[in-house]
């Protein structure tokens, strides 16, 4: 999608006008809106229908059967006119043969048995002939924990097999493309990953051939599925036939510590669950919001987490004496910035500012530059980064939080890049605090950098240039704190921190605090990062009357105060 457009894979949701209509379920009548089909009707009243090949967001196949239900019509009097009982509701007659439910749609006296006799037999039956020639390798199979057919089997399964003959052999380690890999013998044919690499990647290259038993997934002759969302397709996948090749054999999923959070690798904001274990990321997955990406999320994104553990990354606070890196205590470096910050005048002092910080960083950014100005104008920029958007939820903006840099007012987004450059040549600007960007990767070369009397760098991955930055002040990544951002659409969603720093790296909002303590600010000591966004909501005018706790797992649309 543009990021802007919203809910822009709710094909499946019925019309806010759509008329109700009465169906009873499970022997209790009760109102749906009209063509919803049997699974969500169930779903909307606490009633599961096991299923394999249904996906909301995808077309209909109705290939599995496992979802077959038993189904009722209203009885008809010589008149054609429904039979009514003593409380005015249609009597029912049942009919002999189960229905699917993902392609039947409510309509006016239907009645629905989710758990009857015939139901448990066809659960049963299906259940057998999946396993027929499915591999019993759930020991070393990546979806073990997650895997619809090992928990149907333990809830529709008979508990043992009467099939004796030889298992059909599929191919295995089969790549689909550069990021999937394919287990056929373990695939059911539910035909998810066909749908979605046609309906919602646009990249029809999936199909099955051959017969019977011995139908196979495949992909088209030299036409891999190469396309950026088709790790998506691991996660739709019921069984472990997908598996993506960056996670396969790395951990298994029930040592995984979820995190609730959203992807920082573009404008759009995925949500997305952070799977971690013993401070190491494993994988990032999409967690459903309707209102920003649905159920899906980019590879890109998706993959984007391993600088996190980069041996590049700067983990201690450390300053620059005589070319060689010396570590600091915390206290020592705090102290040394403040100090150092405090000894320039406004006008010789520059902040270059990510806008991948949240906007909890960034208010603290802004009361540093307050309390330094005292009144006057220091000079801010923010780095601006910019991709090829896509239709579906690719933004073409690759910082995750600038409309949290306009609502706080820091920066013009790179229209003073070159003024910030030709400053710092004519000894203008003699001190620069450059927060989780490198410099030389925005154009100021390495002489411009080596002639600042204090350059202070504050980030995780260094630059080319970082030996001429005086002192260096280990930040954290997305994963390692809590904090709020603005996506491109305007809304306003929280980050979780899912594990902690590395070494003695710290989040950046308690670096940001200490050195506003240090310089010499005295309005709020903060403890918490709600208090940040508390403060923060009540000087700034679009965060106004929205507490934290309102922000919630899908955040607060905030469109309207930026016009987008």
């Amino acid at each position: 999608m543009s990021a802007l457009i919203k809910n822009p894979f709710n094909h499946d949701l019925p019309a806010a006008d759509t008329p109700l209509v009465n169906v009873q379920l499970d022997g209790q009548w009760v109102k749906v809106p009209k063509g919803l089909n049997v699974i969500e009707v169930a779903k909307r009243f606490g009633k599961f229908i096991p299923h394999y090949c249904y996906h909301p967001k995808l077309s209909i196949a109705g290939n599995c059967r496992m979802c077959l239900f038993e189904m009722g019509v209203p009885k008809l009097d010589a008149q054609r006119k429904p039979v009514l009982d003593e409380k005015g509701m249609p009597v029912i007659s049942w009919l002999p043969r189960p229905q699917i439910a993902c392609a039947t749609q409510a309509t006016e006296g239907m009645a629905i048995k989710t758990s009857s006799a015939l139901t448990t037999d066809c659960q049963e039956g299906v259940t057998e002939f999946l396993l027929i020639n499915h591999p019993l390798d759930c020991p070393i199979c990546d979806q073990a924990g997650e895997c619809r057919l090992q928990e149907y089997s333990y809830d529709f399964g008979k508990g043992r097999s009467r099939f004796v003959e030889q298992k059909v052999k599929k191919p295995k380690r089969v790549e689909l493309g550069p990021r999937i890999m394919l287990d056929d013998e373990r695939c059911i044919l539910c035909s998810r990953c066909i749908r979605f690499a046609r309906e919602i990647a646009k990249q029809d290259v999936i199909g099955f051939v051959n017969r019977g038993s011995y139908s196979t997934l495949t992909v088209y002759p030299d036409r891999p599925f190469d396309s950026n969302y088709s790790l998506n397709t691991v996660d739709i996948c019921p069984v472990g036939a997908l598996t993506s090749k960056d996670f396969r054999f790395q951990m298994r999923v029930w040592f995984l510590r979820e995190t609730k959070s959203i992807c920082t690798s573009c404008a759009t904001g995925c949500n997305v669950i952070i799977g971690s274990r013993e401070n190491v990321v494993y994988r990032l997955t999409p967690r459903v919001n309707e209102e920003v990406n649905s159920h899906w999320m980019c590879d890109q994104g998706r993959l984007n987490f391993h600088y996190i553990h980069s041996k590049k990354r700067v983990v201690e606070p450390a300053s620059h004496l005589n070319g060689s890196l010396f570590p600091l205590e915390w206290n020592e470096a705090v102290r040394t910035v403040a100090q150092r910050l405090k000894e320039f005048s406004p006008r010789q002092i520059a902040f270059l500012v990510s806008a991948r910080l949240s906007c909890e960083e960034l208010y603290l950014v802004k009361k540093l530059i307050e309390l330094l100005g005292k009144g006057e104008e220091i000079f801010s920029e923010v780095v601006p980064r910019k991709g090829v958007a896509d239709s579906l939820l690719r933004s073409e903006d690759l910082n995750p939080n600038t409309l949290g840099t306009v609502c706080l007012g820091i920066g013009k987004r790179g229209e003073k890049l070159a003024e910030l450059q030709e400053k710092i040549r004519t000894k203008e600007i003699k001190c620069l605090f450059a927060i989780h960007e490198n410099p030389e990767e925005c154009g100021i070369p390495e002489d411009l950098l080596s002639s600042l009397s204090f350059y202070v760098w504050q980030g995780l991955i260094p630059g080319s240039a970082i030996h001429t930055a005086h002192i260096l002040l280990a930040g954290a990544s997305f994963a390692e704190k809590s904090g709020t951002m603005i996506n491109v659409a305007g809304r306003l969603q929280k980050l979780h921190k899912a594990i902690l720093c590395p070494g003695r790296a710290r989040e950046d909002w308690r670096i940001l605090r200490d050195l506003l303590l240090v310089a010499g600010y005295k309005d709020k000591f903060f403890e918490e990062i709600a208090q940040v966004y508390t403060e923060m909501s009540k000087e700034i005018e679009a965060f106004g009357g929205i507490s934290w706790i309102d922000i919630g797992d899908q955040g607060i649309d905030l469109s309207q105060k930026f016009k987008v």
